[in-house]
């Protein structure tokens, strides 16, 4: 197909414009495209996240020291840098003087302070197993149409909760 702009070039963008309730498809060549402002790259975004950590890690690092390579997955310090995602779950003890460094000055400190997680208590586990079977036995009951015991359910479930 050729570019309704130029009629010289093949199009490889087609731009679809709506006004008034009224459909408009222009097929555009690269060079008409960005003449129009339609970026006709993708380009793949940086994560953020890896930018800032690469930045800290270059502070705290020298340019020469890449700590190895992951013997699993094979990722190096740099490739962590780059994209702020470790290989694989053994990246973590090969690089975790790095890492520990890296959090120190991204958190001021080595030691995490905050919430911790705390399970909940066994009443609490087996209240929400009670439910959840509870509420099976109700949806199978509806499905059935055994109204009457559905009911029944309805209620036991409404004193649980």
């Amino acid at each position: 197909m050729v570019c309704d702009n130029c009629h010289e070039r093949d199009a490889v963008v087609n731009l679809t414009t709506i006004v008034n309730n009224a459909v408009r498809q222009l097929h555009l060549c690269e060079r008409c495209a960005a003449e129009r402002g339609v970026e006709t790259t993708v380009a793949t975004p940086k994560h953020p996240l890896g930018e800032f950590l690469q930045a800290v890690q270059q502070q705290s690092l020298p340019a020469g020291a890449d700590a190895g390579r992951c013997t699993f997955c094979g990722q190096t310090m740099k490739d962590f840098r780059e994209t702020g995602r470790m290989g694989c779950a053994r990246c973590y003890t090969t690089f975790e003087s790095s890492l520990r460094e890296l959090l120190r000055r991204v958190h001021g400190g080595p030691r995490h302070i905050g919430r911790t997680y705390r399970p909940p208590s066994d009443a609490r586990v087996e209240k929400s197993g009670a439910l959840g079977e509870l509420r099976e036995k109700l949806r199978r009951a509806i499905e059935q149409e055994q109204f009457e015991a559905a009911a029944e359910l309805r209620d036991r479930i409404k004193v649980l909760e």
